[in-house]
């Protein structure tokens, strides 16, 4: 038996998820989320015994590549630090910007 939300209903999952709600808005998501919830009840009547469980669809394991270097794109330490005013063991120096007084 096909399942229909009331005003109420969307008013109070509106509340739950802290939204505020138009009229219109209520009327559009009434008809959406029934429709949502009965096909759940759809989904319910489909034989799933023999499935196995499964946390991955793609089959994919060990995703990652190896980090890799590129030492033509790296900066020396004299390039990246060639704009600035001041350098101290090769860190950029800036002005105190917090005094202990704040």
């Amino acid at each position: 038996m096909p399942m229909n939300l009331s005003t109420s209903d969307v008013l109070r999952l509106a509340a739950l998820a802290n939204l505020t709600l138009a009229k219109k808005e209520v009327d559009i998501l009434k008809s959406q989320l029934s429709n949502v919830i009965n096909y759940f009840e759809e989904l319910k009547k489909l034989r799933t015994d023999d499935v196995a469980p499964t946390s991955r669809t793609t089959g994919l394991e060990g995703v990652l590549r190896d980090d890799q270097v590129d030492t033509e794109r790296i900066l020396s330490v004299e390039d990246a630090t060639s704009g600035s005013e001041k350098i101290h063991n090769n860190t950029f120096v800036v002005a105190q910007v917090i005094t202990k007084d704040q």
